[in-house]
């Protein structure tokens, strides 16, 4: 039934469905005390090293809509780790849980950043990842995770959030990586307002950003399973991720 799922999530993504070289591993993993269980995609008829991409689930976890961006993102020649922010055997059965534990995260950023560096580091130490080409994706309350990983100073080429939160409630003063927001103009999840606070965060802070603001997209607009689903938004936001992609590994 899973890979069912996942299949009909991937075709709705418009990936391929020929994914006959492309496999995924389950891989647990700890952060401190707690056990977490993340899910790595590559493309196995390549040989050597690729750059890698983290890709951070929305507040559902880890389930089939984040397997089918990893294994997208493994069909372009990329190995891609979807990590674990929740926790072995957390997944939300719906919105109202979703909202709740992922408001604990929100809530807590340090606690955040040391889960998005743990898996972080299961990326970059993988022997198929090239260490020193690694990015980081994420998707809603994955966007925000991956910003905040930025944050907190990870070695990463860049980050590209996809609907996310851009507030965050440190004082930012530096960050290395390259910094791609993909936003909905009509988003009420993140207003102007704090539009306005992340630019001046990047400003004051240096940083290599970029910000896309798509008309008549709204919160989520990149799954299909989303009523504010947007597909021309998703082609065009998904192209400009793989545009900042090419452009940080060179």
């Amino acid at each position: 039934m899973r890979v069912l799922l996942a299949l009909i999530v991937i075709m709705s993504l418009g990936v391929s469905t020929t994914l006959a070289q492309i496999r995924g591993e389950v891989i647990e993993y700890k952060q401190g005390n707690t056990v977490l269980e993340g899910y790595m995609a590559y493309d196995d008829s390549i040989k050597g090293k690729r750059p890698g991409v983290l890709v951070v689930h929305d507040w559902l976890g880890v389930g089939p809509y984040v397997r089918a961006r990893a294994q997208q993102l493994a069909s372009l020649g990329y190995i891609a780790f979807a990590p674990d922010i929740y926790g072995k055997n957390i997944r939300p059965v719906d919105n109202k849980e979703a909202a709740k534990i992922s408001s604990e995260f929100k809530n807590d950023r340090l606690l955040l950043r040391l889960r998005a560096n743990a898996g972080f580091d299961i990326l970059r130490n993988h022997p198929m990842a090239d260490s020193d080409k690694l990015a980081a994706v994420g998707y809603c309350f994955g966007g925000m995770t991956v910003l905040e990983l930025a944050r907190s100073g990870a070695n990463l080429a860049g980050v590209v959030s996809f609907h996310g939160n851009l507030d965050t409630p440190y004082d930012t003063s530096s960050i290395h990586a390259k910094v791609l927001a993909l936003h909905g103009a009509d988003d009420p999840v993140v207003p102007p307002a704090q539009v306005a606070a992340f630019e001046n965060e990047m400003r004051k802070a240096g940083a290599d950003w970029q910000l896309n603001v798509y008309s008549g997209a709204a919160h989520n607009f990149t799954n299909p399973n989303s009523p504010s689903y947007n597909r021309q938004v998703d082609r065009r936001s998904f192209e400009a991720m793989k545009t900042f992609l090419h452009e940080i590994f060179g």
